[in-house]
């Protein structure tokens, strides 16, 4: 069992940036693919970025490549997004996620969620 605490959202102009951060608790992290994934009013979860568990490869959404980076720490059992240049479209719940042995990025396919942070940005 793995648990997910996000922390790090907020209210950010347009253009500027956020860091959200993900402490994993129990389980075996380092086993874990990473996943951070959003939630607009009216709409349906989407993933925004992912990583690897092993070799640390990254995935984004198109929306979101070139602005967003997501990163891990496997000691400090951590997964960070920083999202820079942001847009309003950008606001949502933010969930991070976890999916063991298996970079599959569908939002049916992991296999723990954080309890979300919210990121609004106003323009």
């Amino acid at each position: 069992q793995v648990q997910l605490v996000e922390s790090g959202g907020g209210l950010v102009q347009v253009g500027g940036s956020l860091r959200l951060s993900c402490a994993a608790s129990g389980g075996s992290f380092s086993n874990c693919a990473m996943g951070w994934f959003r939630q607009a009013p009216g709409k349906e979860r989407e993933f925004v970025a992912g990583i690897s568990w092993v070799g640390g490869s990254t995935y984004y959404a198109e929306s979101v490549k070139g602005r967003f980076t997501i990163s891990r720490d496997n000691a400090l059992k951590t997964v960070n997004l920083q999202m820079n240049s942001l847009k309003p479209e950008d606001t949502g719940i933010y969930y991070c996620a976890a999916n063991y042995f298996d970079s599959n990025w569908d939002v049916g396919a992991m296999d723990y969620w954080g309890q979300g942070t919210q990121v609004t940005v106003s323009s």
